[in-house]
């Protein structure tokens, strides 16, 4: 082992007993001192704005002059906005019920004893996490208020951002009498510390990994600690024939375009063949004039093309199974909504998959038979969302169906427990 490499185990270890330690801490905390934590980083984020955007534009400099594209770039770039949105976040998540400490009603046993479960933290959860710096406050929070430690480790192109962001939320621990342990961020860039987290089993209680595809198919290979994860966003919207026209323009347009970059936008179009002729003309010059690039197959094509389209591209099977995150978009005419649906269980992820129809009966088919963690109708695939689900935030994402599926907010951080309340009974 190199002198280097065991510098960074000896790092991990240290900052893994450490919040292994604190974890016992917040466990026991009120909600009181949590939501003061909380209500006080919100207030040193809005105070410490320009501060906030200064240096996170060191990382998005830093990250041009790497040759970083501009999906990259929108996710690394901090604005007053998205500084706003974290501070309302904060602001949610002290309104939420705290879960912990909560029983389930107590259900007598014949044997005299009552039964219950409550509600309790996991531990210690570790986020590793790629070039969204609002993750530290987002991931941070959502531990923090559910009991947990945490330990973060971003991306080494969000270094200065995260290591701000990680001081104002010790200050807002400390300021809450809470260990400021609870929160901590490994400021090595080194990837050897993200081998270290994934296998320190005696600390850490769970990893939720949020990054790209290599990141998270290295830890599906390597981790020993178990995981709340995602792979792939591959979201569809199917446009079924009883749709509402003007909604399936409005709704798609908005799930592909409102923002190109996030996991829950659009990227497969499925279109009903009775309606191709009435919807795609008028989407896709939407599309066109906004400078997305349209993947279409053959019917598709014709459709478009009748209609004076150019500039289209051949589909090929890589599309079906691409999540793009940029300004690029598949669509395929299919025969009717068993189509749709057999195209979604074989190329989709799991994610979020919507449909657009007036047809009750074939809605209830979409909702019952797809098999992904947010399924919807009438509505963009942009709502698969922890703040719009009424989460305050979210850690992650999960299209795995243990223990969490979908937006993992604060239930998504605890276990249950059972606990038994005796009279002096004994087992005969």
């Amino acid at each position: 082992m190199s002198n280097s490499t065991n510098t960074i185990q000896q790092m991990m270890q240290d900052i893994g007993q450490r919040a292994r330690q604190a974890s016992r801490a917040m466990a026991r905390a009120s909600s009181e001192q949590k939501n003061k934590a909380l209500l006080h980083i919100a207030k040193l984020v809005r105070e410490r704005s320009e501060e906030i955007v200064r240096v996170n534009a060191l990382d998005v400099a830093r990250a041009k002059t790497n040759g970083q594209d501009a999906a990259f770039i929108d996710r690394l770039t901090m604005t007053p906005k998205t500084i706003e949105s974290m501070a309302l976040g904060l602001e949610q998540i002290v309104y939420l019920e705290d879960p912990i400490g909560k029983i389930t009603p107590l259900q007598k046993q014949a044997s005299g004893i009552e039964l219950g479960q409550m509600r309790v933290p996991l531990g210690v959860i570790g986020i590793i996490y790629e070039s969204r710096p609002n993750v530290t406050i987002d991931a941070a929070a959502l531990c923090l208020k559910s009991g947990n430690a945490v330990i973060l480790r971003g991306g080494s192109e969000a270094i200065d951002s995260n290591t701000l962001l990680a001081q104002l939320i010790q200050e807002g621990l400390d300021a809450a009498n809470l260990p400021m342990d609870a929160v901590q961020v490994v400021t090595t860039t080194d990837r050897a510390a993200v081998g270290e987290m994934i296998t320190m089993t005696q600390y850490i209680d769970v990893i939720v990994p949020r990054g790209g595809k290599s990141l998270i198919a290295r830890l599906i290979a390597e981790a020993r600690v178990p995981m709340i994860k995602h792979l792939d966003g591959i979201c569809h919207t199917y446009i079924d024939a009883d749709a509402d026209v003007a909604m399936a323009i409005k709704v798609c347009d908005n799930a592909k375009t409102q923002r190109y970059a996030p996991c829950n936008a659009m990227e497969t179009l499925l279109v009903n063949k009775s309606i191709a002729s009435q919807v795609l003309p008028a989407l896709c010059k939407i599309y066109q004039d906004k400078g997305v690039e349209l993947r279409v197959d053959d019917q598709t094509r014709s459709t478009l093309e009748a209609a004076g389209f150019k500039d289209l591209v051949n589909a090929t099977e890589e599309d079906w199974q691409t999540e793009y995150l940029a300004p690029i978009l598949s669509i395929k005419t299919v025969a009717d909504i068993d189509e749709a649906m057999g195209h979604i269980e074989q190329y989709g992820s799991k994610h979020t998959d919507a449909i657009i129809t007036k047809n009750q009966a074939q809605a209830n088919r979409f909702l019952r038979e797809v098999d992904s963690a947010s399924v919807m109708v009438n509505a963009s695939t942009r709502f698969a969302d922890g703040f719009e689900y009424g989460l305050g935030a979210e850690i992650g994402i999960s299209n795995d169906k243990l223990h969490a599926r979908g937006p993992v907010g604060l239930d998504g951080l605890t276990s249950l427990k059972y606990i038994v309340m005796g009279h002096g009974e004994i087992r005969t």
